[in-house]
């Protein structure tokens, strides 16, 4: 059976090229999958709404957001206006991952092409990230008892500090992040699990520790589905990062996640995180590794209709 990716159109907010944010490797991305044959099974995500949102953030945020009124304060720590494109990309973003977690949950894996904005805290965004995609999406399936027990799985090379807040004091959820020590955000919240890595700490000391901790996350979190956070600015030629993985090791990285999760039954939802090289399509072609591996993964089972 294909993967099934969720995707829409509007997860490019159209920024100009020279933008710090590389708004474009979300339409490189989807250039990259087709080539690669990896889109038989798309899946286009329609806005989940406020209520949805507010589970996660603050009410009173949601409706700055979609009524294109973030105070500048706010929107100078998430890093861009939110204008209309801005905040529809956001909203579908969140549509999306919920989407691809309700896929996963039938299938036993599915990716968002967007997805992982995990500085966006409950009280507002920060650091590229508006709303956070993987809070929204865990606490409305909690909310509904689609699931008892969540593991956020955060590999980008920031830590994910908005979600750790989201979810502070929330026991059915288990939020895990290895990250670099020295890198944004200054002021890391604690998740539940935190591994900092020092600068330069390339391919075989990171996956040592990868492997170390996977079979504890599964014993201790116990988790009815995964939300995987396979940020590529973990590379060595990431300006954001520092953590020197090459393409293999971020191959190796995603295959360790995704084929312990699965060979344990557990679904995994994939998002791609964080990527912020300056040769948008090389970057571009290190989301597809994600892809590349989960459909290696994927289920053979019998499609069930599944909507946001």
């Amino acid at each position: 059976m294909p993967l099934d990716i969720v995707h829409h159109p509007d997860y490019d907010a159209k920024f100009p090229a020279h933008h710090r944010f590389p708004m474009g490797k979300y339409r490189f991305l989807m250039e990259s999958l087709e080539r690669r044959g990896l889109t038989d099974a798309l899946h286009v995500p329609e806005p989940v709404g406020a209520e949805l949102l507010a589970l996660a953030h603050d009410p009173v945020y949601v409706e700055q957001v979609l009524s294109v009124s973030v105070p500048e304060a706010i929107e100078k720590e998430i890093g861009f206006p939110v204008d209309e494109r801005v905040a529809r990309r956001a909203h579908l973003a969140v549509s999306g991952t919920l989407l691809a977690a309700r896929l996963a949950l039938a299938k036993g894996i599915a990716c968002n092409t967007a997805g992982g904005s995990h500085h966006a805290r409950r009280a507002q965004g920060a650091g590229f990230c508006t709303f956070n995609d993987v809070g929204v999406a865990s606490s409305a399936l909690l909310a509904e008892k689609t699931v008892r027990r969540v593991l956020v799985v955060d590999l980008d090379v920031h830590q994910g500090d908005g979600t750790a807040d989201i979810f502070a004091g929330e026991p059915r959820v288990f939020t895990f992040s290895i990250h670099g020590e020295r890198n944004y955000p200054t002021r890391k919240i604690p998740s539940d699990l935190d591994i900092a890595m020092p600068d330069g700490t390339g391919d075989e000391a990171y996956l040592r520790k990868l492997d170390e901790i996977l079979p504890l996350l599964t014993d201790y979190a116990r988790p009815d589905l995964v939300f995987y956070n396979a940020g590529v600015d973990a590379h060595e030629t990431d300006r954001l990062g520092k953590l020197a993985l090459s393409d293999d090791g971020l191959r190796r990285r995603d295959t360790a996640v995704i084929g312990h999760f699965r060979r344990g039954g557990v679904p995994i939802c994939g998002v791609i995180g964080g990527g912020y090289s300056t040769d948008v399509p090389a970057l571009a072609e290190r989301h597809a590794i994600l892809f590349e591996v989960a459909a290696e993964f994927a289920d053979a089972g019998a499609a069930e209709p599944v909507s946001a």
